[in-house]
């Protein structure tokens, strides 16, 4: 086998898993529920979502996402700026 057999077994618990960044999973970002597998077949109710509705909804979950990615790049950045040094160079400075 090759190492890109196994990529699917490793995408599937990745894009389901819960991202800090995120607020939830990819799969659940991208489609707006939660991944149904056979073991949760029998306990997540399907509902018909038609017409300006859906579109609502995408547009509340696109932006709670993206303030979840701005919170993570503001968190990142306030670690990174603790160990921020200022340097000055002068012109020819080796």
């Amino acid at each position: 086998y090759k190492w890109e057999d196994y990529l699917p077994l490793v995408e599937f618990p990745y894009n389901n898993t819960y991202h800090a960044s995120l607020k939830m999973a990819p799969f659940e970002a991208l489609y707006g529920r939660k991944c149904r597998t056979p073991i949760s077949w029998d306990s997540i109710e399907d509902r018909e979502v038609i017409g300006p509705e859906i579109l609502m909804e995408m547009e509340q979950e696109v932006k709670m996402i993206r303030e979840c990615l701005k919170e993570a790049v503001d968190r990142k950045k306030s670690y990174v700026d603790l160990k921020r040094v200022d340097r000055k160079f002068e012109l020819g400075e080796k």
